[in-house]
This record gives structure tokens, sequence and C-alpha cells, in this order.
């Protein structure tokens, strides 16, 4: 990529000085080759593990609180009856998760751009980078909110039901203020993960979520305003997410380097930034959109589908939390000029998450009898979801292994090879081969798990 005189994009950022806290510490321990390996892979194992759990538990219990505020809405949806349940589902699911999909894989770039600049010392870029990444994403927003208006006529003719799309076409409008709260949000949030700031970020969302909680059982069961009221709620939180961070911004000692205020410059390089955001919404839409393009069409087992899609979306935002402290710790370690630090961290970043998600799947199939009740009283709900559990486990582990590794690969900049890869695995192997199970051996929904 180009640069320019004040500017560098990944990967020619270069450190202005040697020193970088205890990632220049564990430089030093890895290439001490004095000391035996034995003692060199302890001593920077325990470094590294201060790092990176410093960086992921925060981020983790971020996108977890994040998600709850999804997940809590389908919830209440779901106790208005079964309608509102797929309504809602289909809604969140199906149409909200492309916008999603786009929207983080557009922000991802602020985070490749963000990591290394806090990594070569290049601080005043970082509030530049996040500016930009605002106005494209901003921009990107506007047709995503016309996409949501005519989401009715688009479930339509994706062969949904008229009273199923009707109702998530209600619950879908109240969710076009939420996309442009992500459009300021994941800039703001890939800023302060740079930074490795990211303890605010928890409790500013755990905060919201009791806010949320409140406020849709207030909306929904006391004013009456159902599924259109939930979704009004989900977008309101998002947005007092997003001012509570960016009050963070302006008034911490901690982003006083980074953040100098709004410029003129956030609108200059934009045709680069946005190259690179391509790139990366290319890169995370297609390993999103391949989720909804298999679940569009329900199939016999859609709800216990969608139950266990449900699961695995907790138990996957564990791994998108070791994803960002992936990215953060490759950006920052590559901006500095340590590769044995990056090179290490990944390694033990991707040992780390493998070892949750094998943690959680074996909870999972413990309470593989009882998890679908949280969502549903129906028995046979219970027993379809009970049925598919072994699959859900093993999407469980695999899910701790690639978010980490997407993660390493936007920490180097590496967007347009992963979406190379992405194609082929998934729109090359995967949809046809879960076509072919699913419809023409009528195997259904086990195999949208695979």
């Amino acid at each position: 990529m180009g640069t320019t005189s004040d500017e560098q994009y990944p990967p020619l950022l270069s450190p202005d000085n040697a020193s970088h806290g205890v990632s220049a510490q564990l430089e030093r321990i890895l290439s001490d080759e004095s000391q035996p390996w034995a003692r060199r892979l302890f001593r920077a194992t325990r470094a590294e593990l201060r790092l990176l759990v410093a960086l992921a538990a925060p981020a983790v219990a971020v996108y977890m609180i994040n998600y709850a505020m999804s997940l809590s809405t389908r919830i209440f949806c779901g106790q208005l009856g079964t309608l509102e349940l797929a309504a809602a589902s289909l809604g969140n699911v199906g149409i909200q998760v492309f916008a999603y999909g786009l929207m983080l894989g557009m922000g991802s770039a602020v985070e490749t751009l963000c990591g290394q600049a806090f990594g070569a010392h290049k601080y005043e870029m970082l509030g530049i980078y996040m500016q930009r990444s605002f106005v494209l994403l901003t921009a990107a927003g506007v047709p995503l909110a016309i996409i949501y208006v005519l989401s009715k006529r688009i479930l339509l003719l994706l062969g949904e039901p008229e009273r199923i799309a009707s109702a998530a076409w209600v619950f879908v409008v109240g969710l076009i203020p939420q996309i442009f709260a992500y459009a300021a949000n994941l800039p703001i949030q890939k800023f302060l993960q740079a930074q490795s700031i990211v303890a605010p970020s928890a409790y500013i969302s755990a905060a919201t979520l009791a806010v949320h909680l409140v406020l849709s059982y207030l909306v929904v069961y006391r004013f009456g305003l159902g599924l259109l009221g939930a979704s009004l709620i989900l977008s309101l939180s998002w947005w007092i997410i997003v001012a509570a961070q960016f009050v963070y911004i302006v008034t911490s000692a901690r982003c006083r380097r980074t953040w100098t205020g709004f410029s003129c410059r956030a609108f200059s390089g934009l045709p680069e930034f946005f190259k690179l955001s391509a790139a990366s919404a290319v890169m995370l839409c297609l390993e999103t959109w391949q989720i909804e393009i298999r679940s569009v069409h329900l199939l016999k087992n859609a709800a216990s589908f969608h139950f266990s899609m449900s699961i695995s979306g907790w138990v996957f935002m564990v791994s998108v939390g070791f994803n960002a402290a992936a990215s953060v710790r490759v950006s920052n370690e590559l901006g500095a000029g340590h590769p044995k630090s990056a090179s290490f961290s990944v390694k033990v970043v991707t040992l780390l998450s493998l070892l949750v998600a094998s943690i959680a799947a074996v909870v999972v199939m413990c309470l593989r009898d009882y998890i679908s009740y949280i969502f549903t009283r129906g028995e046979d709900v219970a027993r379809a979801v009970s049925t598919m559990t072994p699959l859900l486990a093993v999407t469980i582990l695999l899910n701790g292994i690639q978010p980490v590794l997407s993660g390493v690969e936007v920490g180097c900049g590496w967007q347009a090879f992963v979406a190379y890869v992405n194609v082929a695995c998934y729109y090359g192997v995967g949809i046809p081969l879960g076509c072919v199970l699913g419809f023409h051996f009528d195997l259904g929904a086990m195999v949208k798990l695979q």
C-alpha cells in the first residue's frame, strides 16, 4: 500500500523506538539463547498469559454481554408466543446478522491499522483511523437501512410464510437505529482494544445490560409494544454503549495521546482505507453470511437449529474475545518490531482458546437434555436439540480455533488472503455439500451445524 508523509499502512509501520513495556520484555526472553529452552518457554508463557488474560477476559465479557442483550430480546419475544419467537429469531439471526457481518468486517480494518500504529508509537493516528472507519461504516449503513425496510419482500421472495415475514419486518424496522450504532461502536471498540483498554467497555456493557433488561420488560410486557418495542430497546441499548464509550475516550487520561479531537484528516486517504475495509468486509461477510444462506430456508428441524445456533453463538463470543486479544497482540508486536513475540503469542492464544472451547463443549454435552428449556418448553424441540448436541460440541471446538486464527490474520493485515480461503471453504465446499446432504439426503438441520 502507499504511504504519506504522516502515516503508514500495514505491514509497513515501523516503531519510533524499541521500548514497549512488557512486550519488549517478552521479546528479550525469547531472544535470550543463553537460557535453557525450557526456562525460556516457561518465562515467555507466563509473560504472554499475563498480557492475554488482561486483554481477553474483559473482551470476552464485552462480547458475551452484548450477545446477551440480543439473546435476551429474543427470549422476551419468545415468551409472547411462537410467532413472535420465530419472527425475532428470523429478524435477528437472519436479517440483522447480514448487516452485522458487513459492519464487523469493515470495522476490522481499523483493528489492523490502530493495532500496528499503537505498536509503532504512531499514537496520533489512532483517532484518525477511528474517525475514517466511522465515516465509511456510516455510509455503508444507508443501503443497509434500505434493505431493512424492504426485508418483508425479501423474506417473502425467499419463501417465508406471510405471517412470519410480516412479524419479522416489524422487528427488523426497530433495528434500523442499531445499524448506525454499530457504525459508531465498532471503530470505538477497536480503537480502545488496540491500546489494551478493554475493562471500561466491559463495565459499560454490564451496566447497559441491566438497563436493557429492565426497559425490555417494561416495554414488552407493561406497555404492550411487543416486537417493535423489543427491537427499539435493543437499538437504544447499543446507542447507550456508544455514548458511554465515547465519553470515556474524551475524558480519560489514557486516551490523551490517541484522541486529539475531530479532524478533517478523517476524510483524507479514504480510498486506501476503503480498500482494506472492503477486504476485511469480504473476509468476515463470507464467513458470517454462509450460515444465514444455509438457514434462511427453514428445514424440518428449524426451531432446534436456531436454538442450537444460539447456544453455539453464546460460546462463540468467548472465541471472539480471544480473536480480539490475538489481533491486538499480533498487531502491537508487529508494529513494535517484535516478530518472535508475535509468533509466540499466536501459539499461546490458540492453545488457550482451544482449552476454553473444550471445556464449553463438555458442559454442553452434559446439559444436552435440558439446555433447550432456556428458550422453550417444547418437548419435541428438546429432543431434537439433544440429538444435535454432539455435532454442536464439535462446532464449538472448531470455533475455538478458527476465530483466533482470523484475529491473527487481521493483526497482520492479511484480510484479502482470508477472503480467498473463505470463498473456497464455505462457498466451494460447505454450502454445496450442505445442500446435497440437507435436501437430497434429507438430513435436515443436522447438516447446518457442520
